[in-house]
């Protein structure tokens, strides 16, 4: 099943499916390694629930969650 990054729950592991962004954006997202078929896991989230930490590639990693938006993550049911 495919989801939007930001709806994954804390905890949650998939595979990245897709960045839906280009340009800058979209460069500086790849750019940090977050290109299709990378695992990545949510480690937690600040209290309002921004920004979201990422397990990336054995590195954390922080994302806004306008960021988030453009991720698609393939995850289990």
């Amino acid at each position: 099943m495919r989801i939007n990054l930001r709806q994954m729950s804390d905890n949650q592991a998939g595979t990245i499916a897709a960045i839906k962004v280009a340009g800058d954006l979209g460069r500086r997202i790849r750019d940090m390694g977050m290109v299709p078929g990378t695992a990545i896991k949510i480690q937690g989230r600040a209290p309002l629930y921004d920004p979201v930490e990422l397990r990336i590639r054995g590195a954390t990693l922080t994302l806004r969650n306008n960021e988030a938006d453009y991720i698609e993550v393939e995850v289990d049911d």
